[in-house]
């Protein structure tokens, strides 16, 4: 067995492109691969910032034969006394056969002749010669560029291609690349190892690059920059904050990772710990030592108990050198913190209130106002949020302090050098001026959650705030006229109508999202009578996104589908839904946790059973109280009583939104499945539709109350 080798040799690639190559190029590569009927054991695609490899292991020489065959006409027609007729040679020759090669076969329409065709296999290398061309031409990314006089595409320019079949070049062509590529066996080493070498087979290339200072492997990279960090030997009170994005991409930034460790002066320990993080991390790729066993505080001014004067770094340079590269990255870490340290002196002249006029001057989007009006509206969302969620008058004032100076510091120089921080800064100077900490806090976290695995606020003020900030985006974008669609999303819409729901179950919170769309279209129209929309029209479609966005969140959950639609009802109104999306996620669960403990199919049968009888019954879906429908003088029979009784048990359980009586109301129904069941099946059991009509309107009264009291629950008709 064979292995091919393709190296595409480039100027530095964005790290960015690294996991996307490695996905692309498996998925052409095997498809190809697998159509043309080539045998092969592995393909292993991998990268570093300066070359794409691809190796196929386990090759054939041949692709596989292609066997067809083609149907003649009945041997009736094509032999005659043993002899093969006109119609039987004419076949044969159609296909370059003799007919002694046709071969007869039973058929469900009787015997018929066959000819079998072969295609022979072709050699792979010209095979691959083919599709080499095409693979490089589909790789695709951000920002491709042309280089010299040529029209070819990449991300960046090529500089070599190796291609080798075993240890002989397999050569093929680029067309619009300038200067002309040259298709070979001469790659180049790390940067500091010298110019060029000679790649002797494919089998040996991951060594030979070993042996000029690359690791070519990605995976091994990763793990060597990973086990480099952990295993440092500065201090066993460190904890390194090596998250997986930094190690992603100071895998796909350096081919011969080097762990070095530089300092900085203490007194940049006075600037806030965030500041210091994001300098070192997003901008340096540097990896920040934290003390071990040292409670975090968000609000911090600074950093002296949280971190240490010293950093790791992973170069790419050579270990001989590493004193200058030491000192290199410590003075280009020194510039940046001076700069960070003269922002926020220049921020702390000014106070955050004065700040709050500046927004007027940043647009927010066209069409919807400046920085300054999108906070007046969330001032006013946050004033309704907090009433509509019976919030005390302290707590009211609070949250639209915080709502106020929610987005302050998106005009301030630090923010506007490092936007990783707004939130974070404008918390830190409020703290700084007096304000309380539970209202710093409130802005510090009104941002989150930025993703469904992000965490929440953790105050009342900082989550009504986050509600109001994430309601704001969506009905301006919705009234603006623009709207998510597939996988373009630009405003994060979806995200943030997820926000909204993550907040409101993780505080079990009862919010009436009808009553608030509806409330907002009212007061937007106000806002901005230049803008058309219709209220009635436009809270339909709100209703059903966010409609969709419960969905969603649920399979997110694990909540099986058909307990989702059970739970939204046998109607397409969302008005239960978002009367009170907890609500929803609260039964949700239950039936999840009553399937995983085998509680619900007996359960389940019960009820369906006698919702499709009540089906034929006239009484409204709302009416949960027997003695309102049942009159117990026409009970004929014991099981009559006693599911009576237990409708009289399970009426005060049946209330709409009362989340402590869902449980109850389950066990109860769960308990009572037997005596539910005798009503049908018991040697007591009645015939529902007997002649008698008020015998029959009686007992379909009795299933009819069992039906309501149950969809308090979910409609287990739709239960699967």
């Amino acid at each position: 067995m064979s292995t091919y080798l393709l190296e595409i040799g480039t100027e530095e690639l964005p790290a960015e492109l690294a996991e996307s190559v490695i996905s692309q190029l498996e998925l052409n590569v095997n498809n190809d691969l697998n159509s043309s009927q080539i045998k092969f054991s592995e393909i292993r695609v991998t990268t570093t910032p300066r070359r794409i490899a691809l190796t196929i292991e386990g090759l054939s020489l041949f692709s596989e034969d292609n066997i067809a065959e083609r149907k003649g006409p009945p041997v009736s027609q094509a032999f005659h006394d043993g002899k093969p007729t006109n119609a039987a040679i004419g076949f044969a020759r159609r296909y370059d056969l003799s007919p002694e090669k046709l071969e007869i076969r039973e058929t469900p329409k009787g015997l018929f002749v066959f000819a079998k065709l072969i295609e022979k296999g072709k050699p792979v290398a010209s095979l691959l010669a083919d599709y080499l061309p095409v693979w490089i031409s589909k790789i695709q990314g951000r920002r491709f560029m042309r280089w010299g006089k040529g029209d070819f595409r990449f991300s960046r320019p090529i500089r070599w291609i190796v291609s080798l079949f075993d240890s002989e070049v397999l050569p093929f062509k680029i067309s619009g690349c300038d200067p002309v590529i040259q298709i070979g066996n001469i790659s180049r080493p790390h940067r500091l190892y010298g110019s060029t070498f000679q790649i002797n087979n494919a089998k040996t290339y991951f060594d030979q690059l070993q042996d000029v200072g690359v690791i070519v492997d990605r995976s091994r990279r990763l793990s060597c920059i990973n086990d480099l960090v952990l295993n440092h030997e500065i201090n066993k009170k460190v904890k390194p904050d090596l998250t997986e994005t930094l190690l992603n991409e100071l895998t796909d930034l350096v081919e011969s990772p080097l762990l070095l460790t530089g300092s900085f002066d203490e007194s940049f320990l006075d600037l806030p710990p965030e500041v210091l993080s994001t300098v070192m991390k997003v901008h340096q790729r540097y990896i920040p030592l934290y003390k071990l066993n040292v409670e975090f505080d968000p609000l911090s001014l600074d950093s002296r108990n949280i971190l240490f004067p010293s950093f790791l770094c992973i170069s790419n340079g050579l270990f001989s050198a590493k004193e200058n590269i030491i000192l290199g990255n410590e003075k280009v870490l020194k510039a940046r913190f001076s700069d960070a340290s003269f922002f926020i002196k220049s921020d702390l002249l000014v106070n955050s209130s004065s700040r709050i006029n500046k927004l007027k001057k940043v647009t927010f989007a066209e069409g919807l106002g400046s920085l300054y009006d999108r906070v007046n509206r969330i001032k006013w969302l946050t004033s309704l949020l907090t009433t509509k969620l019976k919030f005390d008058q302290s707590d009211i004032e609070k949250s639209l302090k915080v709502a106020y100076f929610s987005k302050h510091d998106l005009v301030s120089n630090m923010v506007d050098e490092f936007p990783e921080l707004q939130g974070i800064m404008g918390s830190k100077y409020l703290l700084n001026e007096g304000e309380s900490r539970d209202v710093c806090l409130g802005v510090l976290e009104h941002y989150k959650p930025k993703g469904t695995s992000d965490s929440l606020p953790s105050n009342n003020l900082g989550n009504a705030v986050s509600l109001a900030e994430r309601f704001e985006l969506i009905l301006s974008i919705f009234v603006k006229g623009e709207r998510p669609s597939g996988s373009s999303d630009p405003y994060a819409l979806r995200r943030a109508a997820n926000g909204i729901l993550l907040i409101l179950w993780n505080k079990t919170w009862q919010l009436n999202i009808n009553e608030i769309i509806n409330d907002s279209l009212i007061h937007w129209k106000q806002l901005f009578p230049s803008l058309s929309f219709d209220i009635s029209c436009l809270s339909r479609e709100l209703r059903e996104f966010f409609r969709q966005r419960i969905v969603s969140l649920l399979e997110e959950k694990n909540i099986d589908f058909d307990i989702i639609q059970a739970i939204a009802g046998d109607t397409t109104s969302t008005s239960r839904l978002l009367d009170d999306p907890t609500d929803f996620d609260f039964r949700a669960s239950l039936l999840m946790d009553m399937r995983k403990n085998n509680t619900l199919n007996l359960l389940q049968a019960v009820v369906t059973r006698a919702s499709k009888l009540a089906a034929k019954s006239s009484i409204s879906k709302d009416v949960i109280d027997p003695l309102l429908v049942i009159d117990k003088s026409l009970f004929e029979k014991d099981c009559e009583i006693q599911m009576f009784n237990v409708l009289e048990k399970l009426k005060p359980l049946s209330i709409s939104g009362d989340r402590l009586k869902y449980k109850l109301l389950a066990d109860e129904l769960f308990l009572s499945a037997e005596v539910l069941s005798r009503f049908f099946d018991g040697e007591d059991s009645v015939m529902v539709m007997t002649d008698d009509i008020n015998l029959r309107n009686n007992r379909l009264n009795l299933l009819t109350i069992l039906r309501n009291q149950s969809l308090v629950i979910a409609d287990f008709g739709k239960l699967s």
